[in-house]
This record gives structure tokens, sequence and C-alpha cells, in this order.
């Protein structure tokens, strides 16, 4: 959190007000986004045209059996760096808990289940109020916790279609189709969310750019996470060290 200094605001013209900021996001938990977001993309662009092989759009992107080859390359490149992506986090989350400085911030709590019930009120118009979130709301911790499960999914039944030999030397040969089923309809699915859900809440409903600049000013801290803001402003001392290496 950015302090006044007294000097300074002597100094300062009248009319212009300074904003005081708060980090939200450290520089590594940006640099996941960036790769989650560009790698998921990537997935996603190379992946549905092979899952709708029998679709004429489709057949139109892969015409020739080098076309195949291609998106198949660049589908596992991509999936390369979102598999590494996933052990990087599951790693440095276990090393924080380890250390007892992970932040409870993004696990789900009952504060959550009251706060999706005044929400509910304040959309129903029994509420004129929105409930004070926390650092985050159960919106993004639903967002999280989705793309969690979903991209662990993702990921092992990939692993599977990528390397059918390997598993099928210890697993039933149902197995690949079975996995087929459930990695493309996996796809489909987070692709909706994360188009549907997560860009309206995210860049719709009100711009946040906090996962790319790092940081909220102080007023949308105030308005969109009420608790978080009382509890920074009542300590003077900014986020814990759990949060700041979260």
């Amino acid at each position: 959190m950015s302090s006044a200094n007294p000097s300074a605001a002597e100094a300062r013209p009248r009319g212009v007000v300074a904003e005081h900021y708060f980090e939200r996001f450290t520089l590594s938990q940006r640099w996941e986004h960036l790769l989650l977001m560009a790698s998921f993309t990537v997935l996603l662009l190379t992946g549905l045209p092979q899952e709708f092989r029998s679709a004429p759009w489709s057949q139109v992107i892969l015409s020739t059996p080098d076309q195949v080859t291609r998106f198949q390359f660049i589908h596992h490149v991509a999936a390369a760096v979102l598999i590494l992506e996933v052990i990087y986090h599951l790693v440095h989350s276990l090393s924080l808990l380890a250390r007892r400085r992970l932040s409870p911030a993004m696990f789900v709590s009952w504060q959550d289940a009251r706060d999706a019930g005044q929400m509910v009120k304040y959309l129903l118009f029994l509420s004129r109020k929105k409930p004070p979130f926390g650092k985050y709301n159960f919106e993004q911790k639903i967002t999280y916790w989705f793309l969690f499960v979903g991209i662990g999914i993702l990921v092992g039944t990939g692993l599977i279609l990528w390397f059918p030999v390997f598993f099928t030397r210890f697993l039933p040969g149902g197995i690949i189709p079975a996995a087929k089923l459930a990695h493309g309809t996996e796809a489909v699915i987070a692709g909706i969310f994360v188009l549907v859900w997560h860009f309206y809440h995210v860049h719709l409903e009100r711009l946040n750019m906090s996962i790319f600049t790092g940081h909220l000013i102080e007023s949308d801290l105030k308005e969109f996470h009420g608790r978080e803001y009382a509890r920074l402003a009542g300590s003077r001392a900014g986020p814990p060290e759990g949060d700041k290496d979260a």
C-alpha cells in the first residue's frame, strides 16, 4: 500500500487527488496467469477443430494431413506449457503450505455461502447493499476451483490420448475412448465457462486489470472487496506474508 507523504501533500496542486493502491497479485501470479491464458487459448483453438473433425468448418481448417500434423504439434507444445504451469503451481502452493505461509483467501468458507445469499437478495432487490467481500469473492473462487478441477481432467485425459500405448499397458483399452470423450467435453465446457462467466465478471461487469498490473486502487478495493480493505487499512501494514507469497 502506498503511503502519503505530508510534504508531498502540501506541494500537490489543489484539485489533484492521490490514489493509494494495494498489492493484489505478485509478479509470479501474474506470469502464471499469462501462461495459463496463452496456453489455454492455443489449446482451445487447435483442439476444437480436431474434436469436431466431421464438421464442415473443421474440414476446411484441417484440409490436408500436413495441416492435421501441424495442429497436433502446436496442441502438444501448448499442452506441455500448461502441464509445466500446473506442476509449478502445485509445487509452489505445497511449499507455501509446508512453511505455513499459504494464504487461506482462495479457500471456500461458510462466509462465501453467506455472501452468495446476500448477493441473491441484492439482485432480487430484497437488499440495498452488496456484501463486503474479502480478498476474493465467491464468484472468483468458483472460477478458480472450477478451472483447477477442469484443468486436472484435461491434463489427465490429454496425457492418455497423447501416450495411448503407454497407458494401455496397465489400463484397459476402453480408457482411450473414455478419455477422448471426457477430454473433448471438458474442453468445450471450460471454454464456454471462461468466455461467458469469467469474461463477463472480469471485463464486462467492470474492467478489472489487476491481474496484469498487480494492484487495485483504494476506491476499487473499498467498493468490491470491503472486508479486505478494512483488514488492510486497519493493520496499516499491507497484506501478510502468506498473501504476498501465495
